[in-house]
């Protein structure tokens, strides 16, 4: 029973008052009092929250606890109501809702009218924290509101609300109790300063993997509609809005405009963007101008300079549906100078131009497919990529895959660039089923083989040496050593690596298969005969990215004895 064991009973029945105290099971105080004129009080002290647990099992699976206290004031016209709940703690069993050390206050009352009720009330946060995954919430919201009740309809003339970094929060709106229909929300919020909001609010939705370095900038104001449970309208406005990361790998921004969305009717959004940066890759300014209507949004072109070129989009369409968003176009990579992109992506600067013809991009729901071929022309020779696919580009479990076709690479400039020793000649590269996981390969099926043709074929010691070295121990030059250092240079005829990425182990081969299990890296031809043998088939990958590291980073000559 929700009594305890203490009950007292007082009454005058000449004034028609009644009054009684009652202690409450598991703690608690109830005083009812009912006077003349048909008023009732009522008064609630210290009621432990725990103790209702029988009455309401949700309660007990959050196991809740905390306390209450409460008034009320009833007559046939009027009512006045106050709570108060004091350390508030609860906890879901997944973890992922929680909250302690709550203060809430609300207050309120109401009127009879000629129909139904007019009411008021007030809400405030006091003290304490939660944790509503994935957001982190701290006490100082309160909110004030008023309305009617008519015939089961609760009707929400006005309601503001404050918090902390918005100017003002506005709301209206109707429910159907009976039904549980939301017949009408119409909410504002006006002048949310983003530097305040954006890493309480936004920052763990948007980027829950990198919230805690996100930097926001900018004011933002908004407002969403909804008839009959259905969204009807929403309108956002940006003022020098912008993101970036606290170590300044990525800034995007300021940005500025409107973004006006119907359901039934079309519109426009128009807005300006200042540019960006990713590491040391700029991006320029630009404009979005779209139209929305319905689920569906189109750009009909959109330019974004990118360092000396830029990325060209056409007949770009989205459209919303329940899992996201799909929707696909065509983009255009205007050439872009190699030795400013490979700078900016923290690499050796090569020579050549990056260009593209992308007629098929696809959007899906956390994934991008290019249809077409993405062309890197670079050491006077070219990469084509084909198959392209993305998904979570900018998720923790990012996800590509492609093949890579290279041809006529020209040896002397690629081994320039990397300090690789030098090596004359052009060589092609296949490099098929490339499955990269965060950034990181974890799958190919890659050769590099000399070119067709007739062409000036060289190869330096210090390459020799290099070369040998990604073999692993026990590759060797098939030459005697100490011939070795009379040379500075050999010709060569062929020169073959492949690689078969699985499961972090390179299983590696050469031109040709050698008793004892060795193959040839470099196949000899001219005076001294020079051929390059590898004996280590199977590396791990790990190791054979530090070996080829090591051989970039080391500008000294190799040591022969």
């Amino acid at each position: 029973m929700l009594l305890g064991d203490a009950l007292q009973l007082a009454a005058d029945l000449a004034r028609q008052d009644l009054r009684v105290d009652a202690r409450l099971a598991g703690g608690g105080q109830l005083t009812v009092e009912v006077a003349e004129a048909a008023r009732l009080r009522a008064r609630l002290e210290a009621l432990p929250l725990a103790a209702v647990h029988a009455y309401w099992p949700q309660l007990a699976q959050w196991q809740v606890s905390g306390s209450v206290d409460g008034g009320l004031e009833l007559s046939a016209a009027a009512a006045q109501w106050s709570v108060q709940v004091r350390e508030l703690a609860f906890g879901s069993a997944d973890g992922l809702q929680a909250a302690e050390g709550v203060a809430l206050s609300l207050q309120g009352g109401g009127e009879a009218a000629a129909q139904g009720w007019h009411w008021r009330g007030a809400l405030a946060w006091t003290a304490g924290e939660a944790y509503l995954h994935p957001l982190y919430l701290t006490a100082g919201a309160r909110s004030s509101a008023n309305g009617r009740m008519v015939d089961g309809v609760l009707h929400v003339d006005a309601l503001s609300a404050h918090l902390e970094g918005v100017e003002r929060i506005d709301a209206r709106g109707r429910y159907d109790l009976r039904a549980q229909v939301l017949e009408e929300l119409a909410l504002s919020v006006s002048m949310a300063d983003l530097a305040v909001i954006g890493p309480r609010y936004l920052a763990p939705v948007l980027l829950p993997a990198q919230a805690d370095g996100l930097i926001f900038a900018g004011h933002a104001s908004g407002g969403v509609v909804i008839e009959h449970g259905e969204l009807q309208a929403i309108d956002l406005a940006v003022d020098a809005a912008g993101l970036s990361l606290a170590d300044g790998a990525l800034a995007f921004g300021p940005v500025s405009g409107a973004l006006p969305w119907r359901a039934a009717l079309p519109t426009r959004i128009v807005l300006d963007v200042g540019g960006g940066r990713w590491q040391k890759l700029a991006l320029g300014a630009f404009t979005v101008d779209a139209r929305a209507h319905g689920g569906e949004v189109v750009l009909e072109a959109l330019r974004i300079p990118l360092l000396d070129g830029a990325l060209a989009f056409s007949d770009l369409r989205l459209q919303r549906r329940e899992d996201g968003w799909h929707g696909g176009g065509s983009v255009v990579v205007e050439p872009i100078a190699m030795p400013l992109l490979s700078v900016a992506l923290g690499m050796p600067e090569m020579a050549g131009v990056l260009s593209a013809s992308l007629p098929g991009l696809r959007v899906d729901p956390g994934e991008i497919v290019l249809d077409g071929a993405l062309v890197v022309s670079v050491f006077d020779g070219y990469l084509m990529v084909t198959g392209l696919r993305v998904r979570e580009p900018f998720g923790v479990a990012s996800h590509l895959v492609a093949d890579i076709d290279a041809r006529n690479i020209d040896l002397a400039q690629l081994t320039e660039t990397f300090s690789f020793g030098s090596v004359s000649g052009h060589v092609d590269a296949h490099l098929l089923g490339l499955e990269l996981v965060r950034w990181r390969p974890v799958r190919f099926d890659a050769r590099v083989a000399s070119s067709p043709g007739r062409y000036p074929r060289r190869i330096s010691q210090r390459a020799v040496q290099n070369i040998g070295a990604l073999g692993g121990a026990g590759a060797m030059a098939a030459i005697q050593r100490s011939l070795l250092g009379f040379f500075d240079s050999f010709g060569y005829r062929e020169i073959g690596l492949s690689c078969v990425l699985r499961a972090g182990v390179c299983v590696m081969g050469g031109l040709d298969q050698r008793p004892g299990g060795g193959y040839a890296l470099v196949r000899g031809g001219g005076i001294p005969a020079l051929n390059v043998i590898g004996y280590n088939r199977r590396v791990d990958w790990h190791e054979l990215v530090d070996r080829l590291q090591r051989v970039i980073a080391s500008n000294a000559a190799p040591e022969i004895r």
